[in-house]
């Protein structure tokens, strides 16, 4: 085993899941301030603001989380199916990739779609702040998962 790429997919992997979680939670914290303030302007800047951050962090705090913690199982000679921890990380993380894929990337095209509109007029519809309860709803659901894999992680049981 080459000791330095070893430590080079550790590092990877644990910059990915800071890049992820930190990006999830603070961009979730700013829209629902903006969305507090009632500004027409203030959340059209925070949609556009998340989805830039989800392009330059989220992303690619996925891919380095992957990358990262596959490498490391194969390195370390560990079965990623047959390990029960690593099997349920990967359970969780497909649950959690999941909830974003069908639920929240559709809901925050959709209000950043919506927000570039009310932006100008300034009137906001109703179906952005049904919109905005569903993404901040299944996206604290999303998070759950990826909680429980940080257990899975430092706890290995």
């Amino acid at each position: 085993m080459n000791p330095t790429l070893y430590q080079t997919l550790v590092y990877a992997h644990i910059l990915g899941v800071i890049l992820l979680a930190g990006n999830i939670t603070i961009t979730a914290f700013w829209k629902v301030l903006a969305d507090m303030t009632k500004d027409a302007k203030q959340i059209a800047f925070a949609n556009r603001a998340v989805i830039i951050a989800d392009w330059l962090f989220t992303l690619p705090g996925i891919v380095l989380t992957l990358v990262g913690g596959i490498g490391i199982s194969l390195m370390g000679q560990w079965p990623l199916f047959e390990v029960s921890w690593l099997s349920w990380s990967v359970f969780w993380f497909v649950v959690a990739g999941l909830l974003w894929m069908v639920f929240l990337i559709p809901l925050q095209i959709r209000q950043s779609r919506a927000a570039k509109l009310f932006a100008e007029t300034g009137d906001i519809p109703d179906s952005y702040w049904r919109d905005a309860r569903w993404w901040i709803t299944i996206g604290l659901i999303a998070t759950v998962p990826l909680l429980i894999i940080l257990y899975l992680m430092v706890f290995k049981p």
